[in-house]
């Protein structure tokens, strides 16, 4: 039997008389911090040092970074149209995304856009608990980054362990000022490329190298640069153990049907160290060897054998590892493994698990999930590409003017949504000989540049014999006309005053 550290891969001999397994009690201690609270407080103060782990659901995180990031990092510099293809605009307040613009006035599209997020997050944790968490969440992935870093200059768990214990010499002031250089780079470049969505990033570029950049861009490029080594590189798991929202919300979405890492209790207890040779069936034992290895390979350092906890973020770390000693010890994989909580108190295999998958909660957030996106689909297929608003000059209701006319005067917000000049008639409908022209030239004609707005003077006059005093309804129409042929066509309802 091998008494080597459970740290390089080997399992501890059992003590004589393996005792039954126990769920682990409960302390009713009444005064002071209970050992409970200790415990909690010793661990928001340990460091965790996560052990590196290969397998299936490794390789998936690993390919998951590199989407994630070839998506952040690359879609700033992408082009469309002869600008930046995803750019928020906020100093021009326009939102730029490949062919489509938006400006203050769509903020509705934006409220759907969260509604569908809501549901998707409602739907994915249904299913798969926090499967977006451990793939995707920016969180985990640069602390996935960052971990790397530092595994690739300080070494596994072990050797990071030894290196933060030993006395500070000039290997150890090397090696970490290595460690941080790296890291402030990666996140000056992430930062950077944050601050370039909300600004041009070429020009953002130019102005980093010529340091010419604006108080707020550098404020903003620092403050996020700042976080990101903060969070990836010192807070780490805090962040999704205590600071998530979603860490705390999650348990009323998930129920015993849903996918989530399990440990498998029924087979794998009462657990404990042995021998290759011995059969543990015959010794009474599950097939948990207490190797610990799952807790190692935790990046939030939870034990996963202790049931499903609000920390546990869905990597599946703990099940490569696992799985990896179970085929040392020729077991069957599986010992922890992506399930739901009835596929292991009813013994249910993955088929049968994956059918209970739609059940009526499932159900109803797809349906109102796809609802929605068909949804916000269809409005901005259909979303007219002229808006217009009508605003009464209140200062002037309405006056006499020479002629026997009477005079209201508007101010029309327009708003070309579209990459292409346009031009705009204006017409007005609802009384008698009303005739409409622009306070700019004084036709009832304006140029619309590509994605601009435009705020115009409108002057509105009818005879003053034959209409009666008062308030009377009426209709604006704008018409644009683009280069390729294409007509919009917009009617705005309005008032015209007569004094009496």
């Amino acid at each position: 039997m091998s008494n080597e550290s459970p740290d390089n891969g080997s399992f501890t001999s059992p003590a004589a008389g393996i005792p039954a397994w126990r769920p682990p009690k409960v302390s009713t201690f009444k005064g002071g911090s209970s050992p409970q609270v200790e415990k909690a407080l010793a661990d928001v103060r340990s460091k965790i040092y996560p052990r590196s782990v290969s397998g299936f659901f490794a390789r998936w995180r690993i390919v998951m970074v590199f989407i994630t990031q070839l998506v952040f990092y690359g879609l700033p510099w992408l082009n469309w149209n002869g600008r930046q293809a995803v750019l928020f605009d906020l100093a021009a307040r326009k939102f730029y995304i490949f062919g489509m613009v938006l400006w203050p006035q769509d903020v509705i599209y934006l409220a759907v856009l969260l509604v569908i997020s809501a549901f998707a997050l409602f739907l994915f944790t249904a299913v798969a608990g926090r499967l977006f968490c451990g793939y995707a969440c920016p969180q985990t992935v640069y602390t996935e980054i960052f971990m790397w870093v530092e595994r690739r200059i300080e070494g596994d768990r072990l050797a990071r362990i030894r290196l933060d214990e030993q006395p500070w010499s000039w290997r150890k002031l090397r090696l970490k000022a290595s460690k941080h250089f790296i890291w402030i780079l990666i996140a000056w470049w992430t930062g950077s490329t944050f601050i370039g969505y909300f600004a041009p990033i070429r020009e953002l570029g130019l102005g980093l190298l010529t340091l010419s950049l604006g108080p707020w861009q550098w404020f903003w490029m620092v403050f996020y640069s700042f976080a990101t080594w903060g969070n990836a590189g010192f807070m780490r798991e805090a962040v999704c153990k205590y600071m998530c929202p979603y860490a705390r919300f999650q348990s009323v979405m998930v129920d015993d049907d849903t996918f989530v890492v399990t440990y498998d209790n029924v087979r794998g207890e009462p657990r404990g160290g042995r021998s290759r040779r011995v059969d543990h069936k015959e010794a009474g034992m599950g097939d948990c060897v207490d190797c610990t290895l799952c807790v190692q390979v935790c990046p939030t350092g939870i034990d996963i054998r202790d049931g499903l906890q609000y920390m546990c973020i869905g990597c599946g770390a703990c099940v490569d590892a696992c799985d990896q000693v179970m085929e040392k010890m020729d077991y069957p994989k599986g010992l922890i493994r992506y399930t739901s909580g009835h596929a292991i108190t009813e013994g249910l295999v993955q088929s049968q698990v994956r059918k209970r998958i739609f059940r009526p909660r499932v159900l109803l957030y797809t349906a109102l999930l796809s609802l929605l996106v068909i949804g916000l689909a269809v409005a901005l297929v259909m979303r007219t590409t002229l808006r217009v608003d009508v605003i009464r000059d209140r200062g002037t209701l309405g006056r006499e003017v020479a002629g026997g006319l009477i005079e209201n005067v508007y101010r029309l917000q327009l708003i070309n949504t579209t990459e292409s000049p346009i031009q705009v008639s204006l017409s007005a409908h609802g009384l008698p000989e009303l005739a409409i022209a622009t306070a700019d030239d004084g036709s009832a004609f304006v140029h619309m540049e590509p994605a601009s707005n435009r705020l115009v003077p409108v002057v509105l006059r009818a005879p003053a014999d034959k209409i009666q005093p008062g308030l009377h309804e009426i209709e604006l129409q704008v018409v644009g006309h683009s280069d390729d042929g294409r007509e919009t066509r917009v009617l705005e309802r309005s008032s015209f005053f007569v004094p009496r």
